[in-house]
């Protein structure tokens, strides 16, 4: 039996959508398949009522897609959410004028079941069925996968046209019997809707001898009376057998010709099959190897020649190729692309300068290259005359193209992903080599569709990257605060490799009384995941800081702020608070790497601080450690980038980085340097951070304190006495009247609102601190004063005299503090 041709049937429904983009007709088997009935769907969008994925809607907008498109997705039911896989074949119909609002026709079966019960199929005039899973297991077949596919349009009437068009109109009732052939003409144009199967069968073999092959056996009786599936709405779904000649613009598909050679008895032999699978397995896989969409553009000219082509060029659109934005919803001659890769078989150097790669290009509208792009489907033209040679070559501008065209052979081919178009590649073949045979066709089409599905996941995963990348650099600090007592500086390096861009964050905060928080950390994992949650966390940490809190607390709020986030908010992070006043560091671990403690005369230690366990994971408490620090002492945080390596672990950087750091001089920046320069690569595997603190202290000459003051109204004018004697000591007698009004403001509010001793600071850094301690609990608040209000303008008078001020606990009590300018200084930032 030879088999010609082949027609299925599968349970199917056809959507329509209006003008709008609504849905105008939904029948009982779509209401089955997708649990809406017809009063939820009619007049909403299908993304809406359907949940679809993104990446699937403008298939279903035909003013932004354009062309058909068949493939699958997974939809939750509407009424129950139970999931189903759905097949689609969508088709852009061009309405009549005063016919029909049909904008999209939109055919969908049940992938799932279609798997189960197979569809049903009609060989010629013998009707058969693809059995269902009890069957086939049962006769040793297999169905091992169903997928949506097109039948590319023929040249002549196609045998399947008559039943396509009657079925059709079945599904259709609500439109004209010559409105529903119209649509299924169009249909037919673009392609009729067809199942791809993926068949494995145990066949039984009798005994053979002889120099000829056996003729084919008839159909065994039991086969022949097995009628075909006959669901309760079905349209044809499968065609197999050979498929005609293209013509002009329509995809190139032709017979077997006299350059093929004669036919083979038996078809071809098992080496013969297994070689076009091999070059498009070993092909895929270079095609796919690359992270960037550019090195795949470049790898799909690569495998093409000289297997299937002596030339072959691929062209991105141009926002493709620059930002990696999105692909263009529409394409016209405004639009511009690159060419991104060519690949020849012609001596070196032959067409450089005609088609030059990196070239931006704007084609003609009527060029076959946006034609391609427009209607979806491939561009052949067998062989390229002189006249359609020039016409090709004016679509390039002044640079004459006709030797690269003239009497070859030229296939065009889209490149299209999720319904987006990205560009094209061409194919040019010689004149003494044999056209393109129907296997040849089906392996471009093969490979454009893996390489466009490729260059389209590099381009997302290039974009994902970027936005990880500036989001990640957004949040790190610019630079290094102006504080009193301390030096700070930081190095920051990526990852060499952009997947490996990770959460690693840094920040050196100033807080009240001219301390110094300095904070390392770590999210745990890599790119814009990883990126916002270091995000979050800087923000965190900042915000905490600003509360004055000792560093395990601080490290134990935002430990519980992170397990309320989710689970993925994992982190290491190591805080610490230098006091330029008392010389102390106070320090608390969360599971990150220890720092290195330089002292003044050049000995490096890495400090005992509790490990701790990471942020996020709970159930530990963290403990803080205090640490006398001299003047001139220096302290080094960093992250395991630096440290850890293929060839060393964590322990071995850290003391290489304590080595290293032995008898470091003042200059950070060279401490910095040494650090990147000796322990880290130019491309690291992981993103390195540096954080080097310089402990310089306040001389002491330069701190006033007054404590245990008497709560008592006679302390007012004796406090301004001593804060106007120590400012003309510290030669400040410019700021004196200004200074003392504050500090009576400030002390005043401690004895009428506070409560227990007072106690004053004065501190002269970067600039002139004033601190006023009570034991009181309740922070004072800025708040408005009427006209005839006898108090509440304390604060005002301070917030409108100082250049900053604010409040924050201790332990007990709370302080009050103001910051004003010194002379010759430009206020605190």
């Amino acid at each position: 039996m030879v088999i010609d041709e082949l027609l299925g049937t599968a349970w199917m429904t056809a959507v329509i959508l209006d003008g709008r983009g609504r849905i105008s007709h939904w029948d009982d088997t779509a209401a089955e398949m997708f649990g809406a009935e017809r009063h939820r769907a009619l007049g909403r969008p299908p993304a809406e009522l359907l949940r679809l994925p993104p990446e699937h809607r403008g298939a279903f907008e035909p003013e932004v897609f354009g062309h058909v498109w068949c493939g699958s997705c997974t939809l939750p039911r509407v009424d129950d959410g139970v999931l189903t896989e759905v097949g689609w074949w969508v088709y852009p119909i061009q309405a009549a004028p005063g016919g029909h609002d049909t904008r999209v026709l939109a055919l969908a079966a049940d992938l799932r079941r279609l798997r189960e019960e197979g569809p049903g199929i009609a060989v010629g005039d013998l009707p058969m069925a693809v059995p269902g899973e009890g069957a086939r297991r049962a006769a040793g077949t297999r169905l091992l996968r169903v997928e949506p596919a097109l039948v590319p349009p023929g040249t002549g009437p196609a045998p399947f046209a008559a039943p396509f068009t009657a079925r059709l109109a079945d599904l259709l009732p609500v439109l004209a019997p010559d409105a529903a052939r119209k649509i299924a003409l169009q249909v037919l144009d673009l392609g009729c809707p067809a199942v791809s199967l993926g068949l494995t069968v145990r066949l039984p073999i009798i005994p053979h001898t002889g120099p000829a092959a056996p003729a084919p056996l008839r159909p065994a009786a039991s086969v022949r009376d097995t009628g075909p599936i006959r669901p309760r709405q079905a349209v044809p779904a499968v065609r197999t057998g050979r498929r005609r000649a293209a013509r002009g613009a329509r995809p190139a598909i032709r017979p077997p010709g006299p350059a093929d050679g004669p036919p083979q008895r038996g078809g071809p032999g098992p080496a013969a099959m297994r070689e076009p699978l091999t070059y498009l397995s070993e092909a895929g896989q270079q095609i796919g190897a690359p992270l960037d969409h550019l090195q795949a553009a470049r790898k799909l000219a690569e495998v093409l020649v000289p297997r299937l082509a002596d030339f072959a060029a691929v062209e991105l659109l141009e926002r493709v190729v620059a930002d990696s934005a999105p692909p263009a919803a529409e394409v016209d001659e405004t639009t511009l692309m690159r060419r991104v890769a060519v690949v020849h078989n012609d001596e070196d150097g032959r067409w450089d300068d005609l088609v030059p790669e990196d070239e931006t290009l704007r084609l003609a509208s009527g060029a076959p290259f946006v034609r391609a792009m427009r209607t979806g489907r491939p561009f052949h033209i067998p062989h390229v005359g002189p006249a359609q040679a020039t016409e090709i070559a004016a679509s390039f501008g002044d640079r004459d193209l006709r030797p690269l065209f003239t009497g070859r052979e030229l296939l065009i081919v889209p490149l299209i992903a999720r319904g987006r178009v990205l560009g094209t590649f061409k194919l040019l073949r010689k004149p003494g080599r044999p056209g393109f045979g129907d296997l040849d066709f089906a392996m471009v089409d093969e490979l454009g569709r893996r390489a466009a599905l490729c260059i389209d996941n590099g381009r997302l995963y290039r974009r994902e990257v970027q936005v990880a990348e500036e989001l990640q650099h957004s949040m790190l600090p610019d630079d290094p605060p102006d504080v009193a007592g301390a030096r700070v500086r930081y190095r920051y390096r990526p990852a060499g490799q952009a997947i490996n861009v990770g959460g690693d964050w840094f920040d050196a905060i100033p807080l009240p009384g001219h301390r110094l928080g300095i904070v390392v950390g770590d999210v745990m994992g890599h790119g814009l995941t990883a990126a916002a949650i270091m995000g979050q966390m800087r923000t965190a940490v900042r915000t905490l800081a600003a509360e004055d809190m000792r560093p395990a607390r601080l490290l134990r709020q935002l430990d519980g702020l992170a397990r309320r986030l989710g689970e993925d908010y994992l982190a290491t992070c190591l805080y610490a608070v230098y006091d330029p006043v008392e010389r102390t560091c106070t320090l608390a671990n969360a599971g990150h790497i220890p720092p290195v403690l330089v002292s003044a005369y050049g000995e490096s230690r890495v400090l005992g601080v509790p490990s701790g366990v990471p942020i996020g994971v709970g159930g530990e408490p963290f403990e803080t450690v205090e640490v006398a620090v001299e003047d001139g002492a220096q302290l080094v945080l960093c992250t395991d980038g630096l440290l850890e390596r293929r060839d060393r672990d964590l322990d071995h950087g850290l003391e290489l980085m304590r080595g290293r750091l032995a008898g470091a001089t003042r200059d950070l920046d060279r401490t910095c340097d040494s650090l990147l320069d000796s322990l880290a690569t130019s491309t690291p595997a992981d993103d390195i951070a540096i954080v080097a603190v310089g402990f310089d202290g306040i001389p002491k000459g330069d701190v006033a304190a007054w404590e245990r003051l008497e709560p008592l109204p006679s302390t007012v004018p004796w406090v301004r006495t001593q804060v106007a004697a120590r400012l003309a000591d510290w030669g400040l007698e410019p700021l004196t009247d200004t200074v003392e009004l504050l500090v009576s403001e400030l002390v005043t509010n401690a004895l009428v609102h506070g409560a227990g001793t007072i106690g004053l600071r004065l501190i002269k850094g970067r600039t002139l601190l004033c601190e006023v301690y009570d034991d009181g609990a309740d922070l004072p608040r800025l708040r408005h004063a009427d006209a005839t209000d006898e108090s509440g303008r304390g604060l005002q008078l301070v917030s409108h005299l100082a250049a900053r001020w604010g409040t924050h606990r201790a332990e007990p009590g709370k302080v009050v503090w103001f910051e004003h300018p010194l002379p010759g200084r430009p206020p605190p930032r």
